[in-house]
Order: C-alpha cells, then structure tokens, then sequence
C-alpha cells in the first residue's frame, strides 16, 4: 500500500511539472488572453470600448505658455530679443466625437471630432483678458511676407503706416488666442475674401472640429484598431513634395491597438502639426499602479535631411529646410511664416536656442510622450507639447522691420495634458488582476508539481529508512546453540 502511494504522488508529481513547462512553453494560457483582448478592442455600438473612444473620461487640459517679449526696441535694432515666459492659461478641453457612423459593415467609423475649452482660473497664472502680451505681430509680418516684390507691396506699407502696425503688437492673452479684428486684415479681405479678418492662434478652434475622420474598426485585424484612413474626405495629405511625407498615418492619438511591443513604432496623424509623425519606447514605468511603457517622439523625425533624408518632403519650397527639430507649416496655415518646433526649442539645432535669450529647454517640461498599457492599449498618461514660432527676418521694402536679425522667433506653446481618473485606473487594475491570474495558471500548476515532489522525496526517504530498520529476532543469528 506504501508503494502505491509513493508511486502516485511521484507520477502526479512528474505530471504536474510537465504539464506546467509545456503550458508555459507553449504559451497557452497567455494566448487565450491576447485573444480576448484582441476580440475586445473592437469598435462595435454599445461595448465598453466603443464608448470609452466615443467620450474618453479621463479630463484633458491644454495650457498654453506665451513669450513675452522685453526689447522690442533693441530687437529691431539687431540685438537679441529677450524673452520671458508667461503661463500657464490652462482650459479644460472637452471632446467627444459626434455623428459617428458605421461604415463597410462595421469595419470603418467615421466621426466628428469637436473640442470646446473652458477657462479654469485656478489652474492658470491670471485672467486671459486682462493679462497682456507683447508678441510677434503675426499678421503684419504675413501681409508683408505676401505683398513683397508684388504691385501690392507699395499699398501694403501705406496701410502698415496708416494703421500705425510695427513688428510687434501687444494684445491680450484671449485675443492672441481666440481671435481680434485685425484692421489689416480687414482691409485686405476686401479685395480677398478668403483672407479672415480676425486673427487668433486657436480662432474659430473653440466649439468646432477639424475634419471628418474614417477610422478602421479593429474588427479584421486588431493592429488596425482606429487607425485614420481619411481626413476630409481624402486618403493623404497634399501639402508636402513626397508621397511619403504626405501619408496618413496612424491613429489620432487617445487610442491604439492592444499588445504593443517595445519594438514597434507608434504612429500618429496630427492636424496641428500638419503631417503624420511616429514615436518610439523610451522606458517602462507605471501610472495609478499600471505598467506602462513609455513612447516619445523619434528623433528622426524632426531631424535634417543630412540625418534623415527622407525629411526632403517636408521642405517646402523644396530645399528650403530650416533645419533640426523645427517645421515649417506655413502651406497649411494659409501662407503664414509658421514654424512648429518643440517648447524652448527641445532637442532642436542648437543654433536656435542661442539665438533667442530666455529659453531653457529641459525634458521634463517641454517633451511629448505617451505612457501606454501595452496589453490593453489604452492610453494611462500623455502631453502633447508644441511651440508656435514666427520666421521674421529683415525685408528692405518695409520699414517695419527695421534691422532685425533673421529669426525664428517663438511666440507660444502649449501643453495638451491628460491623466487617467481613478475609477478608469480601478477598472483597468482589475481586468489586468484577472488577466495575471489566468497567466499566471501555469505557475500555480508547477508550484503543486514541486509540492508534491517535495512530498513524493520526504515518503521515499522515510520508506528507505524504515526498510533499514530491524528486529532483535532478525538479527540474532540463523543457527543457535543449546
């Protein structure tokens, strides 16, 4: 009976063992686990995906940081302006997406995207229509950008001079930002009327969208999960010189696809920046006790073409780049010398944080990152931050200009920050729990394997033990005498 016993729990035991190495080996319970999750992150009417990409809960805020400038005077005269940041005017920014349709039985989605921001005085440094900036004055520099060496340059100066416009302008935090009634521009509307007469750097971006998105559904290939496919109705852009440069790519940036590796690039499409970008890891963390994996912009990006010369594309005239880490937006911002870069010229050419006093990039303020979950793709943490730069240089024909050096000169930035709230963090620390758990079988099934060796050794052991024991009849000896 002994024997049987110790038989059984060593065969259990050896069972156990193997089964859990050829589980693990094998990834099985694993596998079960990505295809849920694959199964689940599908844009499908009524899941809990699909409303979590319809309404995200988590609360977004923009701030937006302005660069106050100190020596107009000198600045025109050739110095080195001076400037001094002035932030941050934070909104909560709100944005559902509406008219949301199913489209090609449910495998594309297109949907409208508009975002609304509301003032939060208790997050922000002071009132956006008292405070005052002294700034770049964006459209008298596009208007002379536009008419030089032109029949209009000459009506352009007379205009410059009768409404009293230099190089600089001082307006409130609220007009530069949601739009002011520019007189030169005005005037120029005239005879122009696809010109707008009110400027602002977010004008007419308050309560409304950017465009039409089709977005792919996940539900053939869970790599697809929302990624764009249209903008406005075309499949690429049209401003760059390249079909590469022109791509739409990837998806907007609240979501992505589930199992996201270290390896792979993450894939954006920006309508601020005007193209699509990718970003790569950069370092595990965690966010509201979730392992994330954190991803920041390439790079290569925003590198020149002598590092990426695939960056051509974005030089437009062609072989005008203006260099490392800044882009020139300008044919999509209706002509106006806009330059995009990062907040203080982050990981840009050196050159252009020397060239203006007052900007110390640091990583930690002024990089955009992603921290993502890489099982769920859902997006725990991210900052969006772009800065907003004028190119300004000397035009003899306008007197304005004076003798200022050629520039890029950085007006504002933002930071479009999100946090994951606590009750989508609970949620999500749950299914990851219940996710652990199933993974987690074949280590339990190996822990009985080993307990039950450990047992199966300690009743071998204690069997040898007693079979060495012996009576006092068995060892007197076989023949005895009388």
């Amino acid at each position: 009976m002994k024997s049987l016993c110790l038989v059984t729990v060593g065969v259990l035991a050896m069972t156990l063992l193997i089964a859990s190495i050829s589980l693990l080996v094998a990834h099985v319970f694993q596998t079960v686990v990505d295809l849920q999750v694959k199964q689940g992150t599908v844009l499908k009417n009524g899941t809990e995906t699909f409303e979590a990409w319809e309404d995200p809960p988590p609360p977004v805020y923009m701030q937006f940081y302005f660069f106050n400038v100190t020596n107009p005077l000198e600045v025109l005269q050739g110095s080195t302006p001076l400037v001094e940041e002035i932030g941050p005017y934070t909104y909560r920014e709100y944005r559902p997406r509406v008219h949301i349709q199913f489209l090609d039985n449910g495998t594309k989605v297109s949907a409208l995207n508009p975002k609304t921001y509301v003032f939060e005085p208790e997050k922000s440094v002071g009132d956006p229509e008292v405070d005052l900036i002294r700034t770049i004055n964006i459209p008298a520099v596009t208007a002379m950008e536009w008419t030089r060496s032109t029949p209009l340059q000459f009506a352009t100066e007379v205009l410059l001079l009768l409404y009293q416009e230099s190089l600089f302008t001082v307006r409130s935090v609220h007009e530069l930002l949601w739009g002011y009634r520019d007189r030169l521009l005005a005037t120029i509307h005239v005879l122009h009327p696809e010109i707008d007469p009110v400027f602002g750097l977010f004008s007419k971006m308050n309560g409304t969208d950017d465009g039409e998105y089709v977005f792919l559904s996940g539900e053939t290939n869970y790599l697809n999960f929302s990624r764009i496919v249209e903008w406005k109705g075309k499949e690429s852009l049209s401003w760059w010189t390249t079909e590469a440069c022109n791509m739409i790519n990837g998806t907007d940036g609240t979501s992505f696809h589930p199992l996201i590796s270290k390896d792979e690039n993450i894939y954006i499409f920006s309508s601020d920046f005007c193209r699509s970008l990718f970003l790569v890891y950069d370092s595990s963390g965690a966010v509201a006790g979730v392992p994330t994996f954190r991803f920041v912009p390439s790079s290569m990006v925003f590198a020149n073409t002598s590092v990426n010369p695939a960056n051509a594309g974005f030089c437009v005239p062609a072989g005008n780049c203006p260099g490392t880490g800044v882009l020139n937006v300008s044919v999509c911002r209706q002509g106006a010398p806009i330059f995009l870069s990062a907040p203080h010229f982050y990981q840009a050419d050196p050159k252009f944080v020397e060239d203006i006093e007052g900007m110390h990039p640091r990583k930690e303020y002024h990089e955009t990152f992603l921290d993502i979950n890489p099982l769920t793709g859902l997006v725990l943490q991210a900052a969006k931050r772009m800065q907003v730069n004028v190119h300004v240089r000397k035009l003899p024909e306008f007197l304005e200009t004076g003798n200022i050096r050629t520039l890029i000169f950085p007006v504002m930035y933002i930071n479009e920050s999100v946090l994951i709230d606590e009750a989508s963090a609970s949620k999500l620390r749950h299914i990851l729990l219940e996710a652990s758990v199933v993974t987690g079988i074949p280590f339990v099934i190996m822990a009985l394997g080993i307990v039950f060796g450990i047992v199966f050794i300690v009743l071998a052991c204690r069997s040898q033990g007693t079979s060495e024991e012996s009576t006092e009849e068995e060892r007197s000896p076989l023949i005895r005498t009388s």
